[in-house]
């Protein structure tokens, strides 16, 4: 999976599971998923996935590629954050 230490591919692979964690929660399920009723669960669980691509990176002494997933991880834990409380 990690070929390349390239910070570009570290934020390209740290998007990927929250991308797939919107596309499935949000416009396929449309919010009828039994974890909806927490609707935060979805994107935690993509920035855990991340968090273990982190640490493969890491033991793979990528260290462009962890700063990237590292990158992406902090700012869809913002992205998150920041649109759970502007939902209330």
């Amino acid at each position: 999976m990690f070929k390349k230490n390239n910070l570009f591919l570290g934020i390209l692979y740290g998007f990927i599971p929250p991308v797939l964690a919107w596309l499935i929660f949000t416009v396929w399920l449309k919010n009828d998923a039994i974890m909806m009723d927490k609707p935060a669960v979805p994107y935690l669980i993509a920035i855990g996935l991340n968090l273990v691509m982190l640490r493969f990176s890491a033991r793979a002494y990528l260290d462009k590629t962890s700063n990237g997933i590292m990158i992406a991880t902090f700012v869809c834990t913002l992205l998150v954050f920041v649109l759970k409380i502007y939902a209330r």
